[in-house]
């Protein structure tokens, strides 16, 4: 019953987020259709995080590096483009502004940094993990700050939108509905993933490692598959936001930017798939409706995130759904 309920919830959650930017449409209010773009993006890398945290247990403070790598390699990439410059100018390759194509670029360096940022922080744990992971994230924000190449401290402008074959990228619904449809591919992946035997194996290594080893599994390879799968969902995202935005800056790398992706899913439920799609949706009505009304509106996500983490611990979709997952 308790199943049937959640895949009842989001269900619904899909269509509420697709119904938004149609009704949008219809009434020809383009901002509502950025604002659940925004949703669909942040959700992506919500869905990324949530693979390493709510599967793994892995508490990352530093999934900010591969949002801003994703949204680096996307403003490099077209930085290129626009200026008619080689991107290396020895081997004369260019840049690009084909989104499938800065998209493998982003999910690739975002992945491989992942794996070389997991090959090292997954030999400790706890809080350990933590603040190892939180320290990668300002080495990225800092070394972008002084990378005057591509904008240093003010970031980059690209003055157009990327390419995407068949649609017109600059149309608001366009670019949601490409949003849209890699945030349900990566729901999909990682749906399937979580119950196949690897996401098994990574929710008992998080139950208890110890057994895992006696069967013969070690938790180490399993983690850091799981870190640098994370990784490369969560560049794809910043790709997106990046290409959203038309902007890149070092503010994608900060540990701000961590902190929102992990109240996500903290808001919509850790462990829960559908969990960052609703953490990112009412994240952003917050900010939407509230920033109208005060500039410290964070004061009331505070106390929403403090209600959901006393009295709420599955989320927004636990509590929707009425059903628990167990976390330690």
């Amino acid at each position: 019953m308790g199943v049937r309920r959640e895949t009842m919830v989001n269900t619904l959650l899909l269509a509420g987020l697709l119904a938004v930017p149609l009704w949008a449409l219809w009434a020809d209010e383009p901002f509502t259709i950025t604002l659940a773009t925004r949703v669909a993006i942040l959700a992506l890398a919500g869905v990324g995080l949530n693979l390493a945290l709510g599967t793994g247990g892995l508490v990352s403070f530093g999934h900010a590096v591969f949002f801003g790598i994703g949204g680096y390699a996307m403003g490099i990439l077209a930085f290129h483009a626009q200026n008619y410059t080689p991107l290396i100018e020895s081997l004369s390759i260019p840049g690009t502004k084909s989104m499938p194509v800065i998209w493998a670029v982003a999910v690739i360096a975002s992945a491989l940094v992942a794996l070389a940022i997991g090959a090292l922080s997954l030999r400790t744990s706890g809080v350990y993990f933590i603040m190892i992971t939180l320290a990668f994230g300002q080495m990225f924000y800092y070394f972008t700050i002084s990378w005057p190449a591509y904008g240093g401290e003010d970031g980059m402008s690209i003055y157009l939108r990327n390419s995407f074959p068949g649609v017109n990228t600059l149309v608001p619904f366009n670019f949601f509905a490409i949003s849209f449809a890699a945030l349900l591919a990566v729901l999909v992946l990682v749906g399937r993933l979580m119950r196949a035997p690897f996401g098994l194996a990574l929710s008992a290594a998080r139950q208890n490692e110890a057994r895992l080893r006696a069967v013969g599994i070690d938790p180490y390879r399993l983690r850091l598959t799981a870190f640098t799968l994370s990784g490369a969902i969560t560049g794809l995202a910043g790709a997106l936001y990046a290409d959203l935005n038309r902007f890149v800056s070092p503010s994608m790398f900060s540990w701000q930017t961590s902190g929102e992706i992990m109240i996500f899913v903290i808001l919509g439920g850790v462990g829960r798939l559908f969990g960052p799609v609703a953490g990112a949706a009412l994240f952003i009505l917050l900010e939407h409706f509230l920033g109208g009304i005060s500039e410290y509106w964070h004061i009331f996500l505070g106390v929403l995130l403090l209600g959901v983490v006393l009295f709420a611990r599955g989320g927004l979709i636990g509590l929707l759904a009425g059903r628990e997952v167990a976390h330690d």
